[in-house]
């Protein structure tokens, strides 16, 4: 395996990692929910709607240096921020359309 897909093996590995404390953080018990749960939410869901625009662009940056012959730039390497990017933006997607669909079960239910 080479560096850069040793790379990309590694960091596969600390999304599982991280992918599996959050499934045991929420298998622990009942969530306290406060006033600052809210705005926790807000900032996280900030925070990965950024992190979403930051890999489309990346992978936009890199599409255009492929396209315009930069040395520097493999097309592996595009193709892979590529997919990154598509991966990030359709489970952003899941979780507006479980945010919407959680929104309308709470609004329908019988005051």
């Amino acid at each position: 395996m080479d560096i850069k897909g040793a790379g990309l093996y590694q960091e596969m590995q600390a999304f599982a990692r991280q992918a599996r404390s959050v499934s045991a953080d929420m298998q622990t018990g009942p969530v306290q929910v406060d006033n600052t749960s809210q705005s926790d939410f807000s900032q996280l869901f900030k925070q990965a709607l950024n992190t979403v625009n930051g890999l489309q662009k990346n992978s936009n940056e890199l599409a255009t240096a492929v396209e315009l012959g930069d040395p520097k730039v493999s097309l592996a390497q595009a193709m892979i921020a590529g997919q990154k990017a598509s991966v990030a933006f359709e489970a952003t997607v899941q979780v507006r359309n479980k945010l919407v669909e959680a929104y309308k079960e709470v609004m329908a239910m019988p005051v």
